[in-house]
């Protein structure tokens, strides 16, 4: 592994590591009554995961500010949300997948009746912890009014529902996006423009960076597409060949491997373009470029 690497991998950990602490506090404990419930909702959230969207938040106000405190609950909300989605993601009604994270879905261990639950619970979850974060009340309303927006139907719901319809048919290069900015670049680039409401950033600013986030977003789903095709199942943590196998829209299948590894290696190149005016303070940021260009997992 190289020093770049190592270096960025490390800085995950200890911000996850941060980020699983204040979850963890704020979830009910495992035992606590009614207690599959309260398991199932940890199973998943607690399987590892890489904490992408919570670090794209805790980094992007690092640009600004020092003292990442305040924004570790509000960063935890955003990966209770995001591990709702994935444990209805795996729903044997939707993408019917067995693994998650390297572990066995939480549909497969707790049901699929109490996976929907843990699910819900969650996302629910996830607006009550940001009415606990140290910020102001009309910050916390507009961070509780963009969640919602952004996860609903008018985001990622809807993302997901066009996913869903487009299976097994011809679309677009219009629909692709309309799916995967949806399902996947608005729940990216939402924790970076959370970052700069935190630290106060300009308009400018935010403006910059949620150009930033569109990219990588796209760039994060065209090497997920790809990992589906070529990736290894023990490494990933979740099954390959599926969306193939659901005739899912993908960027492969619509544009082909090669011009989607140009398309993502592009959309990271003009990314960290983006990101010359921070200089080194933007350094862990290219190196999350990077890896997002070439992630095995």
């Amino acid at each position: 592994m190289s020093n770049t690497k190592m270096i960025l991998k490390k800085d995950i950990k200890e911000k996850r590591e941060l980020v699983n602490i204040e979850v963890d506090r704020f979830l009910p404990r495992k035992d606590e009554y009614p207690k599959q419930i309260h398991k199932a909702i940890r199973h998943t959230l607690f399987a590892g995961g890489k904490r992408i969207r919570p670090y794209l938040l805790i980094n992007t106000y690092l640009l600004f500010e020092d003292d990442i405190k305040k924004t570790l609950l509000i960063a935890g909300a955003i990966e209770m949300l995001h591990s709702y989605t994935l444990i209805h993601d795996d729903l044997p009604e939707i993408d019917n997948d067995d693994y998650r994270r390297g572990k066995r879905s939480c549909h497969v261990v707790f049901g699929s009746d109490i996976a929907l639950l843990a699910g819900d619970a969650l996302l629910t979850s996830a607006f009550e912890a940001i009415t606990y974060a140290d910020i102001n009340d009309k910050l916390k309303l507009k961070i509780i009014k963009e969640l919602a927006i952004e996860a609903g139907n008018k985001g990622l719901i809807a993302g997901q529902m066009v996913d869903i319809l487009s299976e097994g048919k011809k679309i677009n290069k219009e629909t692709l996006e309309y799916i995967h900015y949806n399902k996947t670049a608005r729940m990216i680039n939402l924790p970076i423009r959370f970052g700069c409401y935190l630290a106060d950033a300009s308009e400018e600013h935010q403006k910059r960076l949620e150009k930033f986030g569109h990219k990588i977003g796209l760039a994060f789903q065209i090497t997920d597409d790809i990992l589906d095709i070529e990736g290894d199942q023990q490494t990933l943590g979740k099954t390959i060949g599926k969306d193939k196998k659901a005739k899912k829209a993908t960027f492969p299948s619509v544009y082909g491997l090669e011009e989607s590894y140009k398309m993502a290696e592009k959309l990271i190149e003009d990314a960290k373009a983006l990101l010359k005016p921070y200089g080194e303070k933007a350094k862990l940021f290219c190196m999350l470029c990077d890896f997002i260009l070439t992630r095995q997992f």
